[in-house]
């Protein structure tokens, strides 16, 4: 299954392309799922048909869904309290009602998350269309699994768990509650989930559609989006100028505006290959002004984003690792190495990323970023690379 990602500024129409880019899919016989996690439903409004809870035909090939993050939030803590139960009575904590339950910021995307693994599992669909959140949660979002499997590994790493059969032991000894074999099994299987996301975020048919108004906001947000982007090595499928002004005599309230997205559009054809979407004079609604809007089709497979490692030892003396970052500055990047990771922070975004296996015995020897590529060196390290005869 092939799986595209939307995103973009907030309210540069990014839910009205991925509604007409999953028509489009549609109604050449790809069957489509489109997704959204917006509490509003916007995605219904623009394609005529309401979306909810569970998955519904909008066209001939085409099925909406709109996940319920209330559903999934209560579920979720009722599971919770039961796992816990013993140090909440341990706390003399009151468990919460589910009826009394609302879910908190945050959970249309964990909904969103959850209902993305569910579809790629599920494969009942040959295209997934995903309508992320604005950019910058977009970002956050896809960054969530790696990071929070991170952090189960650091909290209940794998080998703490071959003393499950001490446990009750040791809490006779200590006097106090020890983590249930629930919880390991639960930590487990969080894993596992988190792990199906990130399968499908790195599968090779997967990759990310940018939408934005062409102007200096627009500009700006596309130049931040791709460095977010290609941090997390998600391959950019294209970028579209939607809602582009028809040109307009000389004179006219239009001119300005249209004067500042033609010099915008001229730097994101010749940069980026942008594609244009036109303006249809008012809001895309239902299936008519959707196929108007006419977006490009959707590739069987785009490019991966690759950080190769080049071996320069017999010249230079070092390993090289090439990092791609599009659009970053000097002054906003950041490197430290942890252990046998290396933290990558450029602007608002930074990522922990293991170090290929023949780096980790090597040392940091420096770092330089040109032309959109970060490049850092490594020396090996005397005590633990291979000597040769």
């Amino acid at each position: 299954m092939r799986t595209l990602l939307i995103t973009g500024p907030g309210g540069n129409g990014r839910t009205t392309l991925a509604a007409a880019t999953a028509l489009a899919a549609a109604r050449e016989g790809t069957r489509t799922l489109v997704l959204t996690a917006d509490r509003t439903d916007t995605l219904g409004t623009v394609l005529g048909t309401p979306t909810g809870s569970a998955p519904r035909e909008a066209a001939p090939g085409l099925t909406a869904w709109r996940p319920d993050p209330a559903a999934g939030f209560r579920d979720d803590l009722a599971a919770f309290q039961e796992r816990a139960a013993n140090l909440l009575d341990l706390l003399g904590a009151g468990p919460l009602d589910p009826d009394e339950v609302t879910p908190l910021p945050g959970a249309e995307e964990l909904a969103l998350l959850r209902a993305l693994r569910d579809a790629a599992l599920a494969e009942q669909h040959e295209l997934l269309v995903v309508d992320l959140p604005p950019t910058p949660q977009a970002l956050a979002l896809l960054a969530l699994p790696e990071q929070l499997r991170r952090y189960l590994r650091r909290l209940l790493p794998t080998e703490r768990q071959a003393a499950r059969a001490l446990r009750p032991v040791l809490g006779r000894l200590a006097g106090v509650p020890m983590p249930a074999e629930r919880l390991y099994d639960t930590a487990a299987r969080w894993d596992v989930e988190l792990a199906a996301v990130e399968a499908v975020l790195a599968d090779r048919g997967t990759r990310v559609r940018l939408v934005a108004e062409p102007g200096p906001a627009g500009a700006d947000g596309v130049r931040t989006a791709l460095i977010g982007l290609a941090l997390r090595a998600l391959p950019v499928d294209c970028l579209l100028a939607n809602r582009v002004l028809p040109e307009d005599p000389a004179g006219s309230w239009l001119a300005g505006p249209v004067a500042q997205q033609r010099k915008t559009l001229e730097d994101w054809h010749g940069t980026y290959g942008a594609r244009t979407i036109a303006h249809l004079g008012r809001d895309p609604r239902g299936t008519d002004d959707l196929a108007a809007l006419a977006p490009p089709g959707v590739p069987e497979r785009t490019p991966a984003v690759e950080w190769p490692v080049t071996d320069r030892l017999a010249e230079d003396g070092v390993l090289v690792w090439h990092i791609p970052l599009p659009g970053a500055r000097r002054e906003e990047l950041d490197l430290v190495r942890r252990g046998d990771e290396l933290v990558v922070t450029v602007g608002p975004f930074r990522r922990i990323a293991p170090l290929p296996s023949a780096l980790r015995r090597c040392s940091v020897a420096g770092a330089g970023l040109s032309d959109g590529e970060l490049r850092v060196r490594f020396t090996p390290d005397p005590d633990l690379w291979p000597r040769t005869p």
